[in-house]
């Protein structure tokens, strides 16, 4: 049976990779500390281990993905 008008639906793949704070923001993990990783520096990996908050400009598309979290 299809869904009838707007039923709010979270994405789950965005739920894996956000995460929202008590206050509302949105935490995401940083890129680049998959592979590669013997030519970067301990500080800059010991950075990269670190979450950090969501750009503004992204703000608006993760919210509509997680209906839920606010």
């Amino acid at each position: 049976m299809p869904r009838v008008g707007g039923k709010a639906k979270t994405r789950k793949a965005v739920a894996k990779r956000f995460k929202v704070t008590g206050t509302g923001k949105i935490m995401r993990r940083k890129q680049g500390a998959r592979h590669l990783l013997q030519c970067k520096n301990s500080k800059r990996k010991r950075r990269l281990g670190q979450a950090t908050e969501l750009a503004a400009a992204d703000y608006r598309n993760v919210r509509e993905n997680l209906p839920f979290s606010h």
